[in-house]
């Protein structure tokens, strides 16, 4: 329908200036905001902030569920685990994301290619993909995940060896990291025929974001974890294309919609450039962890609409998985009532919302164009800085991660102090709750497992510690 038919095309200088009237004489520029690593907001975009179009195959939409829907199974209890398996399947998850900690304290006490066998003894590996989270156990929780997949070899695992989070967030590494880098891709060659389906290699930038990095450089931690990977995995013995078809990439997304939705689209950018320069095609496999450290633990149920936000930018942006956790996680681990919303936020999103009814939902928007060019430029030449100097262990080692995760915490801390930055229910609209929400307080012993020290002298490096934007504020 011609609804436009008639009327003259409005000009910035228009569009501005009618803007300008409703601020009473202040300038336009008052309204953009700066966000981290440089990037600007502006309150207006047109086609000349957009002119050309960004180079990145999309995530595919369409099927029965559009994007996975992954559940975190962080239960210690082994036996309670094992139901919340189910419940999370019986519930609408697509998919298991279980973390191994043989303490108990930050997932399942397993600790053995039995105690995870029997962990997922009543799940179809043919059906449902699992993927891991063991920290610097990788290289032995991956070895129990393949053995329990040994009649299942088209099995959807995700071994999610990822040792540069756990020494760039711990500041060290039993053993050389060097040392782990080689198990991981040693033992990836080893499972490479036998599980052709499996990936094997997180490379993810999320220990930026939670230490309070802005978004480009936890797209570059991301896309030089990604090329140290490739570089292991070559020289253990697999192709170039091989090697980054065996690569998943790893984003927080928190509740700021915009710039989200803006990153995942610059990560595809970023994975294109890449691959295209070391000559190979391998789509990219893109994971979205809602963030922590935006999660507030005074008034947590102001958490529901940040997980349902950043949910929502997380698959409109492009993710292929998405992991939204409980809006209870500040306080403690979550019970089967806040794991239940989490599943029903994402499906609401699916099923009702029909967020991946369309590919690449914001292509063509001049807002998202431009911030997602703008995002993954200073991403790139963020990523040649790392490059630069010898690559994301060197990085590490030498303190430029932690310095530019310390420059953009106290970017946000000063703008909490200043009013610019508001979070509800902790800077703005207190409020005295008459419950807290309950969170599982059982105990666990811890069980008997490998050690995963490997030969020679431990690395260290600054650690990027996680926070939590609630702490900066109060």
């Amino acid at each position: 329908m011609p609804l436009a038919e008639g009327f003259a095309s409005a000009s910035r200088a228009q569009w501005l200036a009618l803007v300008e009237r409703t601020l009473k004489g202040a300038g336009a520029d008052t309204l953009v905001s700066d966000g981290a690593d440089g990037l600007r907001l502006r309150p207006l975009y047109t086609a000349e902030d957009a002119t050309a179009p960004l180079a990145f195959a999309p995530a595919a939409r369409g099927g029965e569920a559009p994007w996975d829907i992954r559940e975190a199974i962080d239960c210690p209890a082994p036996a309670e685990a094992r139901s919340r398996i189910a419940q999370a399947l019986a519930g609408g998850a697509c998919s298991l994301l279980v973390r191994i900690d043989p303490t108990g304290e930050a997932g399942v006490a397993a600790g053995s290619a039995e105690a995870l066998a029997t962990l997922l003894e009543d799940v179809s590996l043919e059906e449902t993909a699992v993927a891991l989270d063991a920290g610097f156990l990788g290289v032995h929780a991956a070895g129990w995940l393949a053995a329990a997949a040994k009649a299942s070899p088209s099995a959807r695992l995700a071994f999610h060896l990822d040792p540069l989070s756990a020494f760039a967030e711990t500041g060290a590494s039993p053993g050389p990291i060097e040392a782990h880098l080689i198990a991981g891709a040693g033992l990836a060659t080893q499972f490479a025929q036998t599980h052709p389906a499996a990936r094997f290699c997180l490379a993810s930038g999320r220990v930026v974001h939670e230490a309070g990095g802005g978004e480009a450089w936890e797209l570059a931690v991301m896309a030089a974890a990604a090329v140290a990977w490739a570089r292991a995995l070559v020289h253990a013995g697999l192709s170039m294309q091989a090697a980054f078809s065996r690569v998943t990439l790893c984003l927080a997304a928190d509740g700021d919609v915009l710039v989200t939705l803006a990153k995942f689209r610059a990560a595809r950018v970023l994975w294109a450039r890449i691959t295209g320069a070391c000559g190979v095609e391998a789509t990219a496999s893109l994971e979205a962890r809602t963030s922590s450290r935006m999660l507030a633990g005074g008034d947590p149920w102001t958490n529901l609409v940040r997980l349902t936000a950043a949910g929502f930018a997380a698959a409109a942006g492009g993710a292929d998985v998405v992991v939204v956790g409980a809006f209870t996680d500040a306080l403690g681990r979550a019970t089967p009532f806040a794991r239940r919303l989490a599943r029903n936020t994402q499906l609401i999103l699916m099923e009702e919302a029909h967020i991946g009814a369309a590919i690449d939902p914001a292509g063509g928007a001049w807002a998202f164009e431009a911030l997602s060019a703008d995002l993954a430029g200073r991403a790139w030449e963020a990523f040649r800085t790392i490059e630069a100097a010898g690559g994301l262990v060197e990085a590490l080692r030498g303190g430029l991660i932690a310095r530019q995760a310390e420059a953009g915490r106290a970017a946000i801390a000063a703008r909490l102090a200043s009013g610019e930055t508001r979070i509800v229910g902790v800077t703005h609209f207190r409020h005295a709750l008459d419950r807290i929400p309950d969170v599982e307080t059982t105990p666990v012993e811890p069980v008997p497992a490998p050690s995963p020290r490997l030969p020679g002298p431990d690395s260290h490096c600054p650690a990027l510690t996680p926070i939590r934007l609630e702490a900066l504020a109060t």
